[in-house]
Protein backbone atom coordinates (compact mmCIF):
# COMPACT_ATOMS: atom_id res chain seq x y z
CA UNK A 1 0.00 0.00 0.00
CA UNK A 2 1.26 3.71 -0.88
CA UNK A 3 2.04 6.47 1.65
CA UNK A 4 -0.46 8.65 0.68
CA UNK A 5 -0.34 12.86 1.64
CA UNK A 6 -2.80 15.63 1.04
CA UNK A 7 -1.16 18.91 -0.52
CA UNK A 8 -3.26 22.01 -0.53
CA UNK A 9 -1.65 24.91 -2.32
CA UNK A 10 -2.74 28.28 -2.40
CA UNK A 11 -2.42 30.83 -4.94
CA UNK A 12 -4.38 34.49 -3.70
CA UNK A 13 -3.52 37.89 -4.98
CA UNK A 14 -2.32 40.45 -1.99
CA UNK A 15 -3.06 44.03 -1.08
CA UNK A 16 -0.93 46.97 0.56
CA UNK A 17 -2.30 45.62 3.86
CA UNK A 18 0.04 43.11 5.64
CA UNK A 19 -2.60 42.25 8.22
CA UNK A 20 -5.30 41.64 5.58
CA UNK A 21 -2.80 39.50 3.81
CA UNK A 22 -2.27 37.36 6.68
CA UNK A 23 -5.79 37.62 7.89
CA UNK A 24 -6.75 36.22 4.17
CA UNK A 25 -4.02 33.45 3.90
CA UNK A 26 -5.07 31.79 7.49
CA UNK A 27 -8.75 31.83 6.19
CA UNK A 28 -7.99 29.94 3.06
CA UNK A 29 -5.69 27.56 5.15
CA UNK A 30 -8.75 26.83 6.99
CA UNK A 31 -10.27 25.73 4.03
CA UNK A 32 -7.59 24.04 2.62
CA UNK A 33 -7.89 22.07 5.42
CA UNK A 34 -11.69 21.34 5.92
CA UNK A 35 -10.57 19.92 2.06
CA UNK A 36 -8.51 17.42 3.43
CA UNK A 37 -4.68 19.46 3.10
CA UNK A 38 -2.16 17.97 5.44
CA UNK A 39 0.56 19.75 4.01
CA UNK A 40 -0.50 23.43 3.09
CA UNK A 41 2.30 25.79 1.02
CA UNK A 42 1.78 29.51 0.72
CA UNK A 43 3.35 31.55 -2.31
CA UNK A 44 6.53 33.81 -1.65
CA UNK A 45 6.28 36.91 0.04
CA UNK A 46 2.10 36.41 0.94
CA UNK A 47 1.96 39.44 2.94
CA UNK A 48 2.34 42.05 0.78
CA UNK A 49 2.55 43.46 -2.59
CA UNK A 50 5.72 42.02 -4.29
CA UNK A 51 7.42 45.11 -3.29
CA UNK A 52 11.16 44.20 -4.90
CA UNK A 53 9.28 45.69 -8.17
CA UNK A 54 11.22 48.89 -7.34
CA UNK A 55 14.29 49.68 -4.60
CA UNK A 56 12.76 51.60 -1.49
CA UNK A 57 13.97 51.49 1.81
CA UNK A 58 10.05 51.90 2.83
CA UNK A 59 10.07 48.69 2.58
CA UNK A 60 12.15 47.06 4.95
CA UNK A 61 9.72 48.09 7.46
CA UNK A 62 7.80 44.97 6.06
CA UNK A 63 10.23 42.59 7.28
CA UNK A 64 10.10 40.56 11.19
CA UNK A 65 11.54 38.21 12.92
CA UNK A 66 11.60 34.31 12.35
CA UNK A 67 10.36 33.10 14.27
CA UNK A 68 8.29 36.22 15.10
CA UNK A 69 4.80 37.22 15.38
CA UNK A 70 3.70 36.08 11.62
CA UNK A 71 5.43 32.51 12.04
CA UNK A 72 4.08 32.33 15.71
CA UNK A 73 0.60 32.64 14.64
CA UNK A 74 0.69 29.98 12.26
CA UNK A 75 2.22 27.58 14.85
CA UNK A 76 -1.37 28.01 16.61
CA UNK A 77 -3.16 27.57 13.37
CA UNK A 78 -1.12 24.57 12.14
CA UNK A 79 -2.07 22.99 16.13
CA UNK A 80 -5.41 23.82 15.57
CA UNK A 81 -6.12 22.10 12.21
CA UNK A 82 -3.31 19.69 12.30
CA UNK A 83 -1.56 20.67 9.19
CA UNK A 84 1.95 21.58 7.93
CA UNK A 85 2.06 25.08 7.11
CA UNK A 86 4.75 26.28 4.66
CA UNK A 87 5.18 30.28 4.83
CA UNK A 88 7.47 32.44 3.21
CA UNK A 89 8.30 36.02 5.14
CA UNK A 90 10.28 39.12 4.39
CA UNK A 91 12.90 38.12 7.66
CA UNK A 92 14.76 40.53 9.65
CA UNK A 93 17.82 38.97 10.99
CA UNK A 94 19.75 41.88 12.21
CA UNK A 95 20.60 45.36 11.61
CA UNK A 96 21.26 45.75 8.10
CA UNK A 97 20.69 41.96 7.47
CA UNK A 98 17.36 40.96 5.85
CA UNK A 99 16.40 37.38 3.87
CA UNK A 100 13.85 36.16 1.71
CA UNK A 101 12.87 33.13 3.85
CA UNK A 102 10.26 30.19 4.37
CA UNK A 103 9.33 28.98 7.65
CA UNK A 104 8.28 25.64 8.27
CA UNK A 105 5.47 24.42 10.96
CA UNK A 106 5.12 20.88 11.77
CA UNK A 107 1.18 19.62 12.17
CA UNK A 108 1.95 20.08 16.38
CA UNK A 109 2.87 23.38 16.21
CA UNK A 110 6.65 23.11 16.19
CA UNK A 111 8.59 25.21 14.65
CA UNK A 112 10.55 22.87 12.55
CA UNK A 113 12.93 25.48 10.95
CA UNK A 114 13.64 27.85 7.92
CA UNK A 115 14.96 28.28 4.80
CA UNK A 116 16.36 31.32 3.76
CA UNK A 117 16.56 32.04 -0.36
CA UNK A 118 19.84 31.38 -1.96
CA UNK A 119 19.65 32.46 -5.51
CA UNK A 120 18.49 36.11 -5.21
CA UNK A 121 17.74 37.81 -8.95
CA UNK A 122 18.04 41.31 -9.90
CA UNK A 123 16.37 42.27 -13.03
CA UNK A 124 13.94 45.22 -13.96
CA UNK A 125 10.89 44.21 -11.68
CA UNK A 126 12.81 42.33 -9.68
CA UNK A 127 15.35 44.18 -7.17
CA UNK A 128 15.51 41.73 -4.95
CA UNK A 129 19.38 42.11 -4.31
CA UNK A 130 18.44 45.48 -2.67
CA UNK A 131 17.04 43.60 -0.04
CA UNK A 132 17.78 40.12 0.47
CA UNK A 133 21.24 38.81 1.67
CA UNK A 134 21.44 35.22 0.33
CA UNK A 135 21.26 32.75 2.40
CA UNK A 136 24.16 31.08 4.12
CA UNK A 137 22.68 28.47 5.68
CA UNK A 138 23.11 24.25 3.77
CA UNK A 139 19.82 23.40 2.00
CA UNK A 140 16.91 21.93 4.10
CA UNK A 141 14.75 19.33 4.34
CA UNK A 142 11.97 19.54 6.63
CA UNK A 143 11.11 15.57 8.74
CA UNK A 144 7.22 16.78 8.96
CA UNK A 145 4.59 14.25 9.97
CA UNK A 146 2.88 13.28 6.71
CA UNK A 147 6.47 13.68 4.52
CA UNK A 148 9.71 14.78 4.36
CA UNK A 149 9.54 18.20 2.30
CA UNK A 150 12.40 20.28 1.12
CA UNK A 151 12.01 24.13 0.53
CA UNK A 152 13.39 26.16 -2.09
CA UNK A 153 12.32 29.98 -3.32
CA UNK A 154 11.44 31.39 -6.82
CA UNK A 155 14.66 31.91 -8.15
CA UNK A 156 16.17 28.85 -6.39
CA UNK A 157 13.90 26.70 -8.95
CA UNK A 158 15.93 27.40 -12.27
CA UNK A 159 19.21 25.96 -10.76
CA UNK A 160 19.40 21.88 -10.98
CA UNK A 161 22.17 22.14 -8.38
CA UNK A 162 19.48 22.97 -5.11
CA UNK A 163 16.89 20.30 -6.53
CA UNK A 164 19.62 17.80 -6.52
CA UNK A 165 21.04 18.83 -3.38
CA UNK A 166 18.03 18.84 -1.36
CA UNK A 167 16.10 15.46 -2.60
CA UNK A 168 20.02 13.79 -1.86
CA UNK A 169 18.92 15.18 1.66
CA UNK A 170 15.63 12.69 2.04
CA UNK A 171 12.94 15.25 0.24
CA UNK A 172 10.41 13.70 -1.30
CA UNK A 173 8.58 16.66 -1.98
CA UNK A 174 10.26 20.13 -3.29
CA UNK A 175 7.99 23.02 -2.48
CA UNK A 176 8.24 26.33 -4.09
CA UNK A 177 6.92 29.39 -2.90
CA UNK A 178 7.11 31.64 -5.82
CA UNK A 179 6.03 35.28 -6.91
CA UNK A 180 6.80 35.29 -11.19
CA UNK A 181 4.80 37.22 -13.95
CA UNK A 182 4.80 38.83 -17.22
CA UNK A 183 5.25 42.40 -17.55
CA UNK A 184 2.06 43.75 -18.53
CA UNK A 185 3.51 45.31 -21.94
CA UNK A 186 4.65 41.71 -23.04
CA UNK A 187 3.35 39.96 -25.83
CA UNK A 188 1.07 36.39 -25.71
CA UNK A 189 3.97 34.51 -27.54
CA UNK A 190 6.81 35.41 -24.75
CA UNK A 191 4.02 35.22 -22.24
CA UNK A 192 3.83 31.57 -23.40
CA UNK A 193 7.14 30.85 -23.98
CA UNK A 194 8.42 32.11 -20.35
CA UNK A 195 6.07 30.31 -18.49
CA UNK A 196 6.57 26.84 -20.14
CA UNK A 197 10.49 27.37 -19.58
CA UNK A 198 9.65 28.01 -16.05
CA UNK A 199 7.15 24.65 -15.88
CA UNK A 200 9.51 23.03 -17.67
CA UNK A 201 12.53 23.38 -16.00
CA UNK A 202 10.71 22.38 -12.57
CA UNK A 203 9.20 19.36 -14.18
CA UNK A 204 12.69 18.42 -15.28
CA UNK A 205 13.73 18.57 -11.16
CA UNK A 206 10.68 16.25 -10.99
CA UNK A 207 12.61 13.59 -13.18
CA UNK A 208 16.03 14.07 -12.65
CA UNK A 209 15.75 13.44 -8.84
CA UNK A 210 12.74 11.20 -9.09
CA UNK A 211 10.76 13.16 -6.24
CA UNK A 212 7.38 15.76 -6.72
CA UNK A 213 7.30 19.13 -7.31
CA UNK A 214 4.76 21.88 -6.04
CA UNK A 215 5.30 25.32 -7.07
CA UNK A 216 2.99 28.30 -5.46
CA UNK A 217 2.79 31.50 -7.75
CA UNK A 218 0.36 34.91 -6.82
CA UNK A 219 -2.13 36.30 -9.22
CA UNK A 220 -2.67 40.08 -10.04
CA UNK A 221 -1.20 43.00 -11.56
CA UNK A 222 1.15 44.85 -9.44
CA UNK A 223 2.21 48.39 -11.24
CA UNK A 224 4.03 46.89 -14.24
CA UNK A 225 4.02 43.31 -13.27
CA UNK A 226 1.08 40.87 -13.96
CA UNK A 227 1.83 37.59 -11.72
CA UNK A 228 0.80 34.86 -13.50
CA UNK A 229 -0.24 32.03 -11.71
CA UNK A 230 -0.28 28.62 -13.10
CA UNK A 231 0.78 27.18 -9.79
CA UNK A 232 1.32 23.76 -10.11
CA UNK A 233 2.28 20.10 -9.10
CA UNK A 234 4.25 17.60 -11.04
CA UNK A 235 4.99 13.73 -9.80
CA UNK A 236 8.39 12.12 -10.55
CA UNK A 237 7.78 11.37 -14.45
CA UNK A 238 7.59 14.68 -14.66
CA UNK A 239 3.43 14.44 -15.24
CA UNK A 240 1.56 17.41 -14.43
CA UNK A 241 -1.14 16.65 -11.57
CA UNK A 242 -2.45 19.77 -11.30
CA UNK A 243 -2.06 23.18 -12.72
CA UNK A 244 -3.78 26.13 -11.61
CA UNK A 245 -5.75 29.44 -14.20
CA UNK A 246 -3.27 32.49 -14.46
CA UNK A 247 -5.98 35.14 -13.18
CA UNK A 248 -7.87 33.30 -10.37
CA UNK A 249 -7.50 32.71 -6.61
CA UNK A 250 -7.31 29.02 -5.81
CA UNK A 251 -6.99 27.06 -2.91
CA UNK A 252 -6.25 23.01 -4.13
CA UNK A 253 -5.68 19.60 -2.35
CA UNK A 254 -4.47 16.96 -4.47
CA UNK A 255 -3.09 13.66 -3.09
CA UNK A 256 0.30 12.52 -3.43
CA UNK A 257 1.48 8.70 -3.11
CA UNK A 258 4.98 9.29 -2.07
CA UNK A 259 5.93 5.04 -2.78
CA UNK A 260 6.15 6.21 -7.11
CA UNK A 261 9.17 8.06 -5.90
CA UNK A 262 10.66 4.45 -4.90
CA UNK A 263 9.06 2.99 -8.22
CA UNK A 264 10.40 5.63 -10.55
CA UNK A 265 13.97 5.38 -9.06
CA UNK A 266 14.34 1.79 -9.22
CA UNK A 267 13.12 2.08 -12.93
CA UNK A 268 14.88 5.33 -13.64
CA UNK A 269 18.11 4.74 -11.70
CA UNK A 270 19.49 8.48 -12.21
CA UNK A 271 20.94 8.89 -8.84
CA UNK A 272 22.46 5.36 -8.70
CA UNK A 273 24.27 6.22 -12.13
CA UNK A 274 25.74 9.61 -10.72
CA UNK A 275 29.54 9.83 -11.66
CA UNK A 276 30.15 11.86 -8.31
CA UNK A 277 34.11 11.53 -9.05
CA UNK A 278 33.39 13.55 -11.95
CA UNK A 279 31.48 16.46 -10.88
CA UNK A 280 34.62 18.50 -9.63
CA UNK A 281 34.06 20.87 -11.91
CA UNK A 282 30.80 21.81 -10.82
CA UNK A 283 32.49 24.15 -8.49
CA UNK A 284 34.15 26.59 -10.94
CA UNK A 285 31.50 30.20 -11.91
CA UNK A 286 32.40 28.91 -15.13
CA UNK A 287 35.00 26.41 -17.17
CA UNK A 288 37.57 28.17 -19.76
CA UNK A 289 39.36 26.45 -22.13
Amino acid sequence: MGKHVQIGLIQMSCSVDKQANIEKASGKIREAAAEGAQIICLQELFSSLYFCREENYDYFSLAEEVPGPTSKLFQELAKELKVVIIASLFEKRAQGVYHNTTAVIDADGAYLGKYRKHHIPDDPGYYEKFYFTPGDDDYQVFDTKYAKVGVLICWDQWYPEAARITSLKGAEILFYPTAIGWAVSQDEETNRQQFQAWQTVQRGHSVANGVFVVAVNRIGIEGAMNFWGGSFISDPMGDILYQAPHKDEVIHVQELDLSRIDEIRVHWPFLRDRRIDSYGSILRRYIDK
